[in-house]
């Protein structure tokens, strides 16, 4: 078996690697920040260039405290609305070191629904956001229905106390058709403030 090697004798100097080692990167597509937004959407950059697409979020903060949610696209973003079915727990740990707990939450799963898909609930504190990560596989892939997993980071409320919340979501999108688009939004009221970036993971 021959052995590859790059081009240069230290790591410092690599200027190239073999063209057979895949550089395991992510490629920024695109920006959105939020200001009073009622929606952030994204219409162009999802296709069949990659086979994963990951959704960074940085601080989204809302206007109302209700749940940051999103849903796809087969038709370039004129509707949403695909069926959805997916798990929702976290873990959790009061501010006070008033309590601790690993919950499954059954009113943030879907089950062949076309609902919004619940990611978390931020709060309108003005120090409290909610920050993660929202994988999204082979969305155009017209034989298999399409994964996505989110794991994000809470600084909200539950039951009136200041918690932070780890939130585990995953799913799947029903459908064999592309998705080509995403919206993002609150369940009510607007994003106030945050950033969204979308990249291709090659």
């Amino acid at each position: 078996m021959a052995l590859l090697f790059a081009k240069n004798n230290s790591l410092s100097a690599v200027t190239a690697l073999p063209a057979s080692i895949s550089g395991g990167g992510l490629n920024l597509i695109s920006t959105q920040t939020a200001s009073s937004s009622s929606t952030i959407d994204f219409t162009s950059g999802i296709d069949s260039t990659y086979k994963e697409y990951i959704f960074k979020f940085y601080d989204i903060h809302p206007s109302a405290s209700n749940q940051f949610e999103f849903q796809v696209s087969t038709n370039g973003g004129s509707s949403y609305g695909v069926n959805i079915t997916s798990t929702w727990f976290r873990s959790k740990h009061e501010e006070d070191d008033g309590g601790t707990d690993l919950q499954y939450i059954t009113s943030g799963d879907l089950a062949q629904s076309t609902n919004y898909q619940r990611l978390q609930v931020p709060y309108t504190d003005n120090d409290m956001s909610v920050s993660g990560t929202l994988h999204l596989f082979d969305p155009s892939s017209t034989t298999f229905v399409k994964h996505f997993i989110y794991t994000g980071h809470g600084y909200v409320f539950s039951n009136s106390e200041a918690i932070s919340e780890n939130a585990f979501v995953a799913g799947y999108v029903n459908s064999t058709s592309a998705i080509n688009a995403i919206q993002f939004k609150l369940s009510s009221g607007n994003i106030d403030s945050g950033t969204i970036k979308l990249y291709g993971v090659t």
